[in-house]
């Protein structure tokens, strides 16, 4: 017999392969990124979003079904189980905590599933407001309306959004809130963060943080750690310094913080989650632990030689006399730019995106994935340069073409 001819795909399945194919070549083989919201995974982490795991269902729970103790709704889940409890023991241990959860599908979620539980309706909490660098998921009008909880502006000083202990001191004796949320989108410092958590207990405030941002520093052994300065819960996205997947986690010291979290998971914040994830969250848990320590002071290191080749070259960044940052990201001076080259930073990240270089919208710039991929000072020197150029109405696309192929396999894997 013969053999069955092969049949072209429908066109819209065509247009999606190409599709898919392109945006793989593009962002994953010719273009420098410099979003301080994303990073780059392992190939291994990659494997394991593909794996079977990605099709199962998962329903843990810790109850009695017709009179039979169980602790998964679902048969055919043994080895599901243990990956969880794989990567949960990672995460515990890399936070320096002792009770972690990788169920989460998100940071916002993370969020969320600390939030609900941990402040009943009409708790109040303070948070950065996204005029001052905050996530704004933590406006009024977001997570607080869902969640029916009053949230206050936590001040934040300057451009660089400093913390004053002294100014959120006072403010935590005068309001007395049930919760200090710290964590911001726009971060470049560290907190003050004993000072903070002392008053904060002692006025009976739970002290959260969300580290989405500064996730891969932490782990890392840098920028600062949370659970050994008293933080009660640190939860958090698990792609922008820390090079996971996408999605969240959340880690404590306090086991009564941690059940009520628990608990409230299933069927309350969430009722499944997804195990390919989590194996490949658990795969990047072991590679940050293994070279965290080297990665980790090496993307602030080359975002501080970024930040300092944009400006001194002409592109005004903020926080020069504070070295421009102790995190993963840098800001630019909008107004400068604006004053410099007659854009702002959509319009200069627009401009750059034509020659390669992928920048963020709303004025900052970050070197975890550029160090992900092996790159240091030096090369933070040459990309300065790339983006000099590019303003300057030079062509430089194929340059940074020829950048990124020197640049492709990821290190600290």
């Amino acid at each position: 017999m013969g053999e069955r001819p092969v049949r072209e795909p429908p066109g819209e399945e065509r247009d999606l392969r190409r599709l898919v194919l392109q945006h793989e070549r593009w962002r994953g083989r010719e273009t420098i990124n410099l979003l301080p919201s994303e990073n780059f995974a392992s190939p291994q982490v990659l494997r394991y979003l593909g794996t079977d795991l990605a099709r199962r269902y998962t329903l843990p729970l810790d109850q009695t079904l017709h009179g039979e103790k169980v602790d998964n709704g679902y048969a055919g889940t043994r080895y599901a189980d243990a990956i969880e409890e794989l990567a949960s023991r990672l995460a515990a241990r890399l936070l320096k905590g002792t009770h972690a959860s990788v169920r989460p599908l998100s940071g916002h979620v993370a969020a969320m599933s600390v939030l609900a539980p941990l402040l009943p309706r009409g708790a109040r909490y303070l948070a950065v407001q996204p005029e001052n660098g905050g996530y704004d998921g933590y406006a009024p009008g977001f997570l607080p309306a869902v969640l029916g909880h009053h949230v206050l502006p936590l001040p934040l000083n300057g451009p660089t959004h400093r913390a004053d202990p002294e100014e959120i001191a006072a403010l935590l004796r005068r309001e007395r809130p049930d919760a200090l949320v710290l964590g911001q989108s726009f971060v470049l410092f560290p907190y003050p963060l004993r000072a903070l958590v002392e008053v904060a207990h002692e006025v009976g405030a739970l002290v959260l943080y969300d580290a989405s941002h500064v996730l891969g520093l932490v782990m890392g052994g840098v920028f600062q750690a949370p659970l050994e300065d008293g933080v009660d819960v640190v939860f958090g996205s698990t792609h922008k310094s820390f090079f996971g997947p996408q999605g969240g986690l959340l880690a404590t010291r306090r086991e009564d913080l941690f059940r009520q979290i628990d608990d409230a998971l299933i069927w309350r914040v969430l009722d499944n989650t997804h195990l390919n994830r989590i194996a490949a969250l658990a795969q990047a848990l072991l590679e940050m632990e293994r070279w965290g320590a080297e990665y980790a002071p090496q993307v602030v290191r080359n975002t501080q030689a970024l930040a300092r080749a944009l400006d001194e070259g002409g592109l005004p960044m903020l926080g020069a006399s504070e070295g421009y940052t102790a995190s993963h990201q840098a800001f630019f001076d909008g107004e400068g730019l604006r004053t410099r080259i007659g854009t702002g930073p959509a319009g200069l990240a627009r401009r750059l995106e034509n020659d390669g270089l992928i920048i963020d919208l709303v004025g900052r710039v970050g070197a975890a994935e550029a160090t992900r991929l092996g790159m240091r000072e030096a090369e933070m020197a040459t990309v300065g340069e790339l983006v000099h150029r590019s303003v300057r109405g030079e062509p430089v696309a194929r340059e940074v073409r020829a950048m990124r192929q020197r640049f492709r396999v990821p290190q600290y894997c």
